[in-house]
């Protein structure tokens, strides 16, 4: 009986900590209903052990397609901060005004005159537009701010929240300033890791988002940094598929896959990548990924 007791203990505690992959989660479970074509979809996209069920993620972005009919991803930090967003709203199926825009649908609406970034988070995967009540609104939006984990846009008079796992900001309708392509010449370029939490000696996969202007070169060392630090450990840039560099740099456009080697125990840093020349427009000097635990 004792030995059946610690293996069923042991089993428990392998579990919870696999599915401890984000600082921000869902309970494992998604609704969403596309309001403009009526499909809806239910979903249980983590499993017990903490794996992702590819089967039920793509039902998930069949529902988020562009309305010219192209599915496109939909990164597992994204769907995490949908299924916590919808939580905080009591459970309730959340309303898809917006999910993936295909590059070619949002540029369609910026020559119509509407309202579309140029580097819109909708063409990534990484952004929806939801519909919410008007009552209690400003109240998700602020709660959905403090997490500090998203973009929130919170557009009082049409009854929707933009949300994406772009940079922590915030905005208003007023504030907005999507006319003004902030995103344009790589300015906001920034990294994702695919997870958070990771363990020592398990390979960091990360992305480049926001590239507007491709390439951007970084180099092949980087920083693991804590805020407010200038120092920390020195970790290793490497491209997941075949490399293209260029003085001793890597080439990144937007589908570039790198992976980040020789991460030390740490409890909440960044990845501080260096750019390297010719950086083109507005490209940064550095760019920075979402905040990571080595444990």
């Amino acid at each position: 009986m004792m030995r059946v007791l610690l293996v069923v203990l042991l089993l428990v505690a392998t579990t919870a900590a696999a599915v401890d992959r984000f600082f921000v989660m869902g309970d494992g479970t998604l609704a969403v209903t596309n309001v403009h074509n009526g499909e809806r979809v239910t979903v249980v996209y983590r499993r017990a052990d903490g794996t992702y069920d590819e089967t039920q993620l793509a039902k998930l972005a069949r529902v988020f397609r562009s309305k010219d009919d192209k599915i496109g991803d939909m990164t597992l930090r994204f769907v995490e901060v949908l299924s916590h967003v919808q939580g905080m709203t009591g459970g309730k199926p959340l309303q898809l005004l917006s999910g993936y825009r295909s590059p070619a649908y949002n540029e369609g609406l910026r020559r119509a005159g509407r309202k579309a970034a140029s580097g819109s988070l909708h063409t990534e995967g990484m952004a929806a537009d939801l519909a919410f009540p008007r009552p209690g609104m400003k109240d998700l939006w602020l709660a959905l701010r403090a997490l500090e984990c998203c973009g929130a846009g919170y557009y009082a008079g049409n009854g929707f929240m933009h949300v994406d796992v772009g940079q922590p900001r915030f905005w208003e309708a007023a504030t907005s300033k999507v006319d003004e392509n902030l995103s344009g010449g790589n300015a906001r370029v920034f990294g994702r890791t695919e997870f958070d939490h990771y363990a020592p000696g398990e390979p960091i996969a990360l992305r480049l988002h926001a590239v507007t202007t491709p390439p951007i070169h970084v180099a092949r060392t980087a920083k693991l940094l804590a805020d407010g630090v200038s120092e920390g450990p020195t970790v290793q840039i490497e491209d997941i598929e075949a490399p293209n560099q260029h003085d001793g740099c890597i080439e990144v456009d937007a589908e570039s896959r790198l992976r980040v080697v020789g991460a030390v125990a740490v409890e909440r840093a960044r990845v501080v990548l260096e750019t390297c020349e010719p950086r083109v427009e507005r490209t940064p000097t550095q760019v920075q990924s979402n905040p990571v635990s080595v444990r």
